[in-house]
């Protein structure tokens, strides 16, 4: 299985050094269903920064995906849209390096998902691993919808609709990423060759831990966000419970089973971990110093990006201008996809007569 760091870089042209072989596309989304946290930042957009100078790149942002588990209540949506998209500009995503794009202005996503549902069989989705996952998981909201059963379908939809050769995934979404595949495969068995079958670009996905020890999720209300001020994240780090074997500064401790080096190993530089995790186990480095080198280096990350957070804010103009122009050129692809999958089908696709 390919990972990414078999492909070679991208040239300044758009195509590979040796300019033989043809820039590879990639396609992902997030919803827009809250603030931006370091797991998210960890677990995607990360991945998304180094791979926008390496593949023809379309990021989106799928707020009709956010619709499948919150429709009673759709009023954040619009500001959260703003929200993620001021975090993954700050953050470093360039919209002269990708297509960066809102789900919703591209109609195609619905058109595809309509399409790709008349051949999808119900028993594909009600044996997706997340559907009664997270019937479970989410109390208090009746998820017996058909948006949310066929959710995978319209997400196939978003991958498909790109001609996508690559999925950036982690090794939790391959399911979903197979789908999309048969779903492909259905599609030539009924119809001959439409789309191509996208392979996964396995990435990697740190599991991020939050300030409780538990993965770090919003629902578990234990999550950094990008846009926390500098005393806000230490207020977070400071009282973050460590190795319990840990009760005074001179006992030593075991770094694998302390959420706060699980932070170190995602954001501090190699010989700062190896420090850390022998400081830790020798007792020489308290908790609480630990945790200020780990701030620092979060810093390095959040600091840049909230200087840019501040100026992206007032620049709204700014802001609809690079979802327009995002939206303009995934448009020109997928009404593409739309008139090769409506030839296919034998439906109209504006020749009926000729």
């Amino acid at each position: 299985m390919q990972t990414e760091h078999d492909i070679p870089e991208k040239g300044p042209a758009g195509i590979h050094p040796d300019d033989s072989v043809p820039v590879r596309r990639i396609v992902s989304g997030i919803q827009p269903s809250g603030r931006l946290h370091l797991g998210n930042y960890m677990g995607a957009l990360k991945n998304w920064i180094d791979l926008q100078t390496r593949y023809e790149a379309f990021f989106f942002i799928a707020d009709w995906h956010a619709l499948t588990t919150n429709y009673e209540d759709t009023t954040p949506i619009r500001e959260n849209i703003i929200e993620m998209l001021v975090d993954w500009l700050s953050l470093g995503l360039d919209p002269e390096k990708c297509t960066i794009f809102l789900q919703s202005d591209v109609l195609e996503h619905a058109e595809l998902n309509l399409l790709l549902s008349m051949v999808t069989p119900v028993s594909w989705l009600e044996r997706n691993p997340s559907y009664k996952d997270q019937q479970t998981q989410i109390a208090g909201r009746d998820l017996s919808t058909f948006g949310f059963l066929g959710y995978p379908v319209l997400m196939s939809a978003d991958i498909l609709l790109y001609r996508a050769d690559h999925v950036p995934v982690g090794l939790d979404q391959l399911p979903h990423l197979e789908l999309a595949r048969e779903i492909a495969r259905r599609l030539r068995h009924f119809y001959g060759p439409v789309v191509p079958e996208p392979l996964p670009l396995l990435t990697p996905t740190p599991r991020l831990l939050g300030l409780d020890g538990r993965k770090m999720s919003k629902s578990y209300k234990n999550c950094i966000y990008v846009a926390d001020s500098s005393p806000e994240v230490w207020e977070k780090i400071r009282p973050m419970v460590t190795d319990p074997a840990r009760v005074r500064r001179t006992d030593p401790g075991n770094p694998e089973k302390c959420p706060v080096f699980n932070l170190h190993q995602s954001f501090s530089p190699p010989d700062v971990i190896k420090e850390v995790d022998k400081g830790c186990r020798t007792a020489g480095i308290g908790c609480i110093d630990c945790k200020k080198v780990l701030v620092g280096h979060i810093e390095t990350i959040l600091q840049p990006a909230r200087e840019k957070r501040q100026e992206l804010s007032a620049r709204k103009g700014y802001l609809k201008e690079v979802l327009a122009e995002g939206a303009a050129k995934a448009s020109v692809e997928a009404r593409q996809t739309i008139r090769d999958v409506r030839r296919a089908m034998r439906l109209p696709d504006g020749s009926l007569f000729e």
